[in-house]
């Protein structure tokens, strides 16, 4: 009878890891989706009015689909609200995030190459990971750490083999400080994971939106055609807002280390994209950086991470089904094998699977 619940905890560990490794790609194609598209639209913006079009698309796409979903679903929503204490976080998430690295990307990719920029991007999930680890003490194994290391390789050869061209050694200093300032805001985010995804992603939007909007009005820069504009808030929705959203849900199940490793598919798809729509050359540089990256996320996609561990006794609330870490009880006929959120109790326990650094297993290593 002992190995029934070790088998069920095995399962449900095994669906919430799947869960987030799928979240986490989605988010990647998205994202890398929207930067060769960006590298088309900044002949018609400046930076700071693209980043403001941008964010406001994805604030106002959310809005809208949030606002369609309850006209068509009465049910009350099964994600926790945020609470007033994690607005401090969000604050500096969305000003590392959503200010400080979407302008830096737009002005670097202004000088470099889409394909180039893309794989630059992919040491995001590199400072990621090492904040995660060196600052928030999140959990980080040799094989994430040697494949961390092959992805900076891949950035390195790119950054050097870049500075051919005029303005291409601050181009790349401009895209790393963006990669940089998103670790930031994605292990801040992961402080409030458990929290509404789409309300976070809307909040990031809007207000990253409004103050870019505001710095392009100060700069004076020039309005675009209305169907442009309309073309870039339609890439913001999907590559900045719902992106976003399936980032938050990979933080919470898998942790900002692991998170930020998968999200290192984006650049390569974003340099296919580019390579296919702007037609542009492919150095041979692009395929050795391209080749040590690839093994770098391989490592990372291929991690397991088992051992025992305790868990404290703590409540919180987020969205949850009643499983081997929620076996707390409910007041009337509140449904528990179906989604949910409430505030809840944790008992303290101790035992061994394999697990990610989710809302529950934030223990020390």
């Amino acid at each position: 009878m002992r190995d029934g619940p070790v088998m069920k905890q095995w399962c449900i560990t095994g669906s919430a890891r799947r869960n987030g490794i799928i979240y986490a790609l989605v988010a990647a194609v998205l994202f890398g989706a929207s930067t060769p598209v960006a590298k088309m639209l900044l002949g018609s913006f400046s930076p700071f009015l693209l980043a403001a079009v941008l964010y406001l698309g994805s604030a106002g796409g959310l809005f809208g689909w949030r606002l369609i979903s309850k006209l068509f679903n009465r049910k009350p929503s099964t994600e926790a609200k945020l609470r007033r204490s994690e607005y401090g976080w969000l604050a500096a998430a969305i000003f590392s995030g959503g200010l400080v690295g979407p302008i830096l990307l737009f002005f670097g990719l202004k000088l470099l190459p889409a394909s180039t920029t893309s794989l630059l991007l992919n040491l995001e999930g590199v400072f990621t990971a090492a904040l995660a680890w060196l600052v928030f003490k999140e959990g980080v194994d040799r094989r994430l750490l040697v494949g961390m290391g092959a992805i900076t390789g891949g950035g390195i050869l790119l950054a050097v083999n870049g500075t051919t061209s005029n303005g291409a050694s601050e181009a790349d200093l401009l895209v790393i400080g963006a990669c940089l300032a998103w670790a930031v805001d994605n292990n801040l985010t992961r402080k409030v994971s458990a929290g509404d995804p789409v309300q976070i992603a809307m909040l990031k939007g809007m207000t990253a939106g409004t103050f870019s909007l505001l710095l392009a009005v100060w700069a004076g820069c020039q309005m675009p055609s209305l169907s442009k504009l309309a073309a870039a808030a339609l890439v913001g929705l999907f590559g900045y807002g719902v992106s976003l959203s399936c980032f938050v849900l990979a933080l919470r199940e898998i942790g900002a280390a692991r998170a930020g490793a998968y999200f290192s598919c984006a650049p390569f798809f974003g340099a296919f994209l580019a390579i296919c729509l702007l037609r542009e050359p492919v150095p041979l540089n692009f395929l050795a950086a391209a080749t040590l990256m690839g093994i770098g996320v391989y490592l990372h996609l291929t991690e397991e991470h088992q051992h025992e561990h305790s868990h404290p006794d703590f409540e919180h609330e987020h969205s949850h089904v009643h499983d081997e870490h929620h076996q707390h009880e409910h007041a009337g006929d509140q449904p528990q094998n179906v989604p949910h959120s409430h505030w809840h109790r944790h008992e303290p326990t101790v035992h061994s699977h394999s697990h990610f650094p989710d809302l529950h297993h934030l223990h020390d290593h």
